[in-house]
């Protein structure tokens, strides 16, 4: 023989292992006498490590070879014969007539064989069989599957999961005896048997063959893992077989009754479970029970497939994220490092579709490690992506900063700092609704020992609107009561109402007669606020109506139109006579108020640095900052000193031309007790041209119109430096109480004259013209009614007395219900309550709507009950119920128009 060098032996690869010449021809060595095991082995070795690089041997060479390894089957040493089953495998796919040795395999395949040569005949016998053959070693192979030795039932479960392509149907007949290995029911304690004698302890010889070690236990299961892998592969056309096998080796939800003990097999399991659920919809929501269940896996490696296979899922939601995400984070935390690369290419994966949940943890990650100064850049950087994630995510990320700032409530800090913080955790209940058990559960703790009057007042409010609508409101009186005993009188106070909320408006009855056994002690308080409003709720307490309108009232006046209400009354001397009427003030929801309050003032537009964003885009006026605008306008009018308050004014000019037109027009109607006023604010866009005795002609459609024209105020002269110029045309009506609706033909008048163009006199001579512009409507909805909001229920029930009418319409033209709701609200300018503006059904729906008409026309309610067909559009019955007749005209005249 020829042995390596030094120099070649250090060199790595030597060229003697690389010779397929040499190796062929000290093939001789298995013909010797007596036959050297070492020789042998290491012969072995270096054919199995050729074929291992690559190379290749003819088929001439490796009949040889084959037949040449076939002599050793005599010889009795253990590590030889397991040389020879590796090379005779290896060696069996170029050889031929390798069908001859198929006896000598099965002698050692018998179970009165050493142990340690089944495992091997069973692996080498795969290869070398014809499928032919298969049905006749299906006995040996049966009894194998099911051997209580995991070295020969792992053999033969992947030695027909090689045959299957071929001899499909041999194994499926297989298909019992494979299931049993799965369920490991003849392995529950050892897989051995105590017929020893094999090799390295896993002898398993019969009893007739005592001597050798004790077969060893079990403790990988790694049996498990092949047989599902073969079972899979039998099963894998029978959908609903996959299914149930999922389902039976799932081990339920929580996945602690599964069978399966390997944590390969439960990876493989999990990737079938995923598969299967792409495949059909339908059964996602049991399979991803099983998922969540194997998330809490003792296995890191469960852990991990299963969260990657959630995280992998078809139309995942944001909260079926929350937990495989939570399990990936905690790897990210792990010293090992395998888990942190692969959730980190897990999660690195799902920001490409999910960035907002991966953006999530990694948030909530930071605020509970960070500190003061690394959360407030954390914090800057949260308000570029909040609006895009979902709510789920903001519920976790709002979590994790009501604990930071609960835990910054309870640190020393002064009261500006102090109600910074509380203001933060109100906008988190007010956005987050979600948030808002914890966040009231963190403030009723604060308010125990906070020092500053005005905070304790505020949250105290908060707890009476936020706290009765919770599901456990009797938790939060308790917090609110230590108020009344340790408190100051201001507190103590606001105590008492934000208690009185409760009694009226939470659903627990029991809660009410509680409250009102505290509030009775109140009686005896030193301070003469507290025993006064005290005694106001226990007196609501017994009345319900009362109750309602002090305590439980969702709406309040609009202070935009309020004020301009006051401040047309304070400069009208004629009005000083009566007493202000609060009754046509429209209310508005606590919401609108919200917002109309979150609305900048001018002295704070004022006082800000404009950026270029806000200086291109000014603030609206609001709609009774426009009434007051034009009620000044007004005013400076002697011919309307008589009129007296304006009523009401168009919330918006009515368009009569184009914008691309040379005279534009819009219209604002004003209505008076006793009269009606068009505005009409016209613009002149030609430069060289002047208009004179400028005048609208108003013609109404209908010569019954209940109006009479008083006068026309025209507009001297009107060019395009001085433009808009306004025009008014005054009706009066014939009779007050009638709320008239009409439609005017209106024409532009005027006598135009050219320019000089270098002197910019115009000429002394021009000529008359006129320029039609559109209809002017003189409507219900804007001219009229005002929207205002009203707790519906309660307000259509006290005005069950009131005027009232009913009528029934068929809008044939509407294709659907929520189009109807959209016309119906347009037309009539009315509040719609409680989120009636959204139909729920298709088919049936009831839109609710309040009121409020100027001139002491009261309140107006209107309920819409609807029905839509195909062919037939929507059918309307509206119901009015106001505080005047004229005014239930006026809504059907407006619908029915």
């Amino acid at each position: 023989m020829v042995f390596p060098s030094k120099k070649e032996d250090e060199s790595g690869l030597s060229s003697y292992y690389n010779n397929k010449t040499t190796i062929i021809q000290e093939a001789r060595v298995f013909n010797e006498s007596p036959i050297s095991p070492r020789k042998c082995r290491q012969l072995l070795t270096r054919i199995v490590y050729l074929l291992y690089v690559g190379e290749t041997f003819g088929t001439q060479e490796a009949t040889t070879l084959f037949f040449g390894t076939t002599k050793l089957f005599q010889h009795k040493d253990s590590a030889l014969r397991q040389a020879v089953y590796l090379a005779i495998k290896e060696l069996a796919t170029t050889a031929e007539d390798v069908i001859m040795v198929t006896s000598s395999i099965m002698k050692d395949m018998q179970p009165n064989s050493e142990v340690i040569y089944r495992p091997n005949a069973i692996r080498a016998l795969c290869k070398i069989i014809d499928p032919s053959m298969a049905q006749g070693v299906e006995r040996f192979f049966k009894a194998a599957i099911v051997d209580r030795n995991p070295s020969i039932s792992s053999a033969a479960l992947v030695s027909a999961y090689h045959l299957y392509p071929n001899a499909k149907d041999v194994v499926k007949r297989w298909v019992n005896e494979v299931q049993e290995a799965v369920n490991a029911k003849s392995s529950s304690s050892f897989f051995g048997s105590s017929s020893g004698g094999g090799y390295l302890g896993f002898g398993g010889g019969s009893n007739s063959q005592p001597s050798g070690a004790q077969t060893l236990p079990s403790t990988s299961y790694i049996t498990q893992y092949h047989a599902l892998g073969l079972l899979y592969l039998i099963r894998q056309q029978d959908r609903m077989a996959i299914t149930k096998m999922i389902q039976q080796l799932g081990g339920g939800k929580s996945g602690a009754g599964t069978t399966l003990k390997n944590p390969m097999a439960l990876c493989m399991l999990i990737r079938y479970a995923a598969k299967v659920m792409e495949e059909d919809p339908n059964i996602q929501r049991p399979v991803l029970e099983l998922l969540e269940g194997w998330l809490r896996h003792k296995s890191d490696m469960v852990n991990f497939e299963a969260a990657r296979a959630i995280c992998e899922m078809k139309n995942v939601t944001a909260a079926q994220l929350t937990k495989p995400i939570s399990v990936l984070q905690v790897f990210l935390t792990t010293p090992k490092p395998v888990l942190k690369f692969a959730a980190a290419r897990t999660l690195a994966a799902l920001a490409l579709t999910h960035p907002p949940a991966v953006a999530t943890y990694a948030i909530t990650t930071l605020l509970k490690t960070g500190n003061e100064a690394s959360v407030d850049r954390l914090i800057k950087q949260i308000t570029g992506f909040m609006s895009e994630i979902s709510d789920e995510f903001k519920v976790i990320i709002h979590a994790s900063m009501l604990t930071f700032l609960s835990s910054v409530l309870r640190d020393e800090g002064g009261y500006d700092f102090k109600r910074a913080v509380v203001e933060a955790m109100f906008d988190m209940i007010k956005f987050i609704p979600e948030s808002k058990e914890q966040a009231l559960s963190h403030l009723c703790e604060f308010i125990e020992d906070c020092e500053f009057t005005k905070l304790s007042v505020r949250i105290l409010h908060l707890l009476g609107v936020e706290g009765p609508q919770s599901p456990q409101p009797a938790k939060y009186i308790r917090f609110i009561y230590n108020r009344v005993v340790l408190e100051n009188a201001t507190v103590r106070a606001a105590a008492v109402t934000s208690l009185a909320k409760f009694g009226v408006n939470s659903a627990e009855p029991t809660l009410k007669k509680s409250i009102t056994v505290l509030l009775t002690r109140c009686l005896d308080d030193v301070d003469d606020e507290v025993r006064d409003r005290a005694t106001l709720y226990l007196k609501v307490f017994k009345e319900r109506t009362l109750a309602d309108t002090y305590v439980k009232e969702e709406s309040v006046y609009s202070l935009a139109a309020l004020e301009a209400k006051l401040v047309s009354y304070v400069k009208d001397p004629a009005a000083a006579e009566q007493p202000f009427d609060a009754s046509s003030v429209p209310k508005i929801s606590r919401a609108q108020a919200a917002q109309e309050a979150a609305r900048p003032s001018t002295l704070e537009t004022i006082g800000a640095p404009l950026s270029k964003k806000t200086a291109d885009v000014p603030v609206a006026p609001s709609a009774a900052e426009k009434q007051s605008a034009y009620a000044q306008q007004l005013s400076e009018v002697p011919e309307f000193a008589s009129y007296g308050p304006v009523l009401n004014s168009s919330a918006s000019p009515q368009q009569l031309t184009e914008s691309e037109t040379e005279y534009q027009v819009n219209c604002v109607k004003h209505i008076f007790k006793e009269h009606i006023v068009f505005q009409f604010n016209i613009s002149n866009t030609i430069p060289d041209t002047v208009l004179e005795q400028v005048s609208v002609i108003m013609q109404p459609q209908s010569e019954d119109a209940g109006l009479v024209e008083d006068f026309i105020i025209p507009l001297p002269s009107l060019t395009s430096t001085n433009s808009p110029g306004i025009v008014y045309v005054s009706f009066t009506r014939e009779n007050p109480d009638v709320y008239t609706i009409a439609s005017f033909q209106c024409t532009l008048k005027y006598i135009s004259k050219e320019l000089d163009p270098s002197t910019g006199v115009p000429e002394e001579e021009g000529y008359e013209d006129e320029y039609q512009v559109e209809e002017v409507e003189l409507s219900a909805g804007g001219d009229y009614i005002v929207p205002s909001y009203a707790s519906f229920g309660s307000e259509w029930d006290r005005m069950r007395s009131a005027p009232n009418a009913t009528e029934t319409f068929a809008l044939s033209a509407m294709e659907s219900l929520k189009a109807a709701c959209d016309s119906i609200i347009e037309v009539l300018n009315m509040e719609p309550l409680g989120g009636s503006e959204v139909p729920s059904s298709t088919s049936v729906h009831t839109l609710q709507l309040s009121g409020l008409v100027g001139g002491g026309g009261g309140k107006v309610l209107v309920r819409c009950r609807m029905t839509f067909s195909r062919g037939q559009g929507v059918t309307l019955e509206l119901g009015v119920r106001a505080e005047k007749q004229e005014v239930c005209d006026l809504v059907l005249t407006a619908v029915g128009g």
